[in-house]
């Protein structure tokens, strides 16, 4: 009876790690999460304005949402994953173009 289980056990999960693994998208969890750190500290240090912080975290959040839509399924494709990659790079290009504009918030020293 204990090898029917064990058997049992091991063919799940033969089958159901893979479906967790596609799903998983490490690289673009590590990529916002360093956005999100380059946003914080554009806010904290003046380069970004208050409406300039809160659209690039619109955007973050639009991000967000499409990546979670694209895992609803069970399966991030290929195809998923380099629309997600891709809206990341024009993410950061609008980041870098934000906290490098003539508009700072003066910080009282």
């Amino acid at each position: 009876m204990k090898m029917i289980q064990m058997t049992a056990f091991i063919l799940a999960t033969a089958f159901v790690a893979p479906v967790f693994a596609q799903t998983a998208t490490p690289n673009i969890d590590k990529r916002q999460a360093r956005q999100q750190e380059r946003i914080a500290k554009g806010i904290s240090n003046g380069e970004l304005t208050a409406k300039e912080s809160a659209n690039l975290e619109k955007r973050e959040a639009k991000i967000e949402a499409n990546k979670e839509a694209a895992a609803a399924d069970g399966v991030v494709t290929k195809q998923e994953r380099a629309k997600l990659e891709h809206q990341e790079n024009v993410a950061s290009k609008r980041i870098y173009t934000k906290k490098h504009n003539a508009r700072k918030v003066e910080t009282s020293q």
